[in-house]
């Protein structure tokens, strides 16, 4: 994989949110929707809303919003009819962005998106402008703080479990997949016995931007301004943070 580590990009925004408690939320209700989305609502069947499901409580989240998140992946919310959309721009400094939302009013998300990238430096383009630049991957994350894993064996185990690379960065194993191979790859992993920190099909960018701390700082500010609003789900960009 090109550029730099997706896990220094969570790292970095894990440690932020994780600061305010309706932040830790938002991050669970988010990979619950991923998970029920991709996967069907019904965590018995779908391991990697289990999984979610699973963090989610472990940090206390109420089960009111964890059914929520279900219902609002599987339309069953309410009644409402919810539409998937998703936002490309640009950030401070050049930093592709994309957003995807879920919306129950259009016309609201698109203010919200359009006000959040004029007040924070950025400029929101048109479909297409930005998602050329990443690839959709599974990705599965192993921490191994401690050094009790075999890079060796891990790799091995993960490679023939059907991944297609392996990163790793100071104890933090970055595993990517095909799509259609994540969910498979991910039960072997569980089954040999490893304790997955984080799993998701997502957006992997192919190169990250490098920006000064002033385009960084801004940028965080129009990521949190778009991580407020309720109807963003999922953020995607090609920062390369500074360390």
């Amino acid at each position: 994989m090109a550029g730099h580590s997706k896990w220094k990009n969570i790292q970095k925004r894990k440690n932020a949110q994780d600061a305010k408690k309706g932040k830790v939320f938002m991050r669970h209700a988010k990979d619950i929707y991923i998970a029920a989305k991709q996967g069907g609502g019904d965590p018995t069947t779908n391991a990697t809303l289990r999984s979610a499901v699973d963090k989610a409580k472990a940090d206390n989240m109420p089960n009111e919003n964890i059914d929520r998140a279900i219902k609002k992946a599987t339309g069953t919310l309410d009644g409402a009819t919810y539409e998937e959309i998703t936002y490309e721009g640009y950030g401070p400094g050049g930093v592709a962005i994309i957003i995807n939302v879920l919306t129950d009013n259009r016309n609201r998300t698109a203010a919200d998106i359009r006000h959040a990238f004029k007040k924070n430096g950025g400029n929101l383009g048109e479909n297409g402008s930005v998602s050329f630049m990443f690839d959709r991957k599974g990705y599965i994350l192993i921490l191994d703080e401690e050094g009790q894993l075999s890079e060796d064996d891990l790799a091995l185990d993960a490679l023939e479990a059907g991944a297609e690379d392996i990163l790793n960065e100071d104890g933090a194993y970055e595993i990517f997949t095909s799509p259609d191979d994540f969910a498979a790859v991910s039960e072997q992993l569980r089954a040999s016995g490893y304790e997955l920190e984080d799993q998701e099909v997502t957006l992997i960018p192919q190169n990250y931007q490098q920006v000064t701390p002033e385009e960084e700082y801004k940028l965080n500010k129009l990521i949190d301004t778009l991580e407020d609003s309720e109807d963003v789900q999922d953020i995607h960009h090609n920062l390369k943070g500074n360390e």
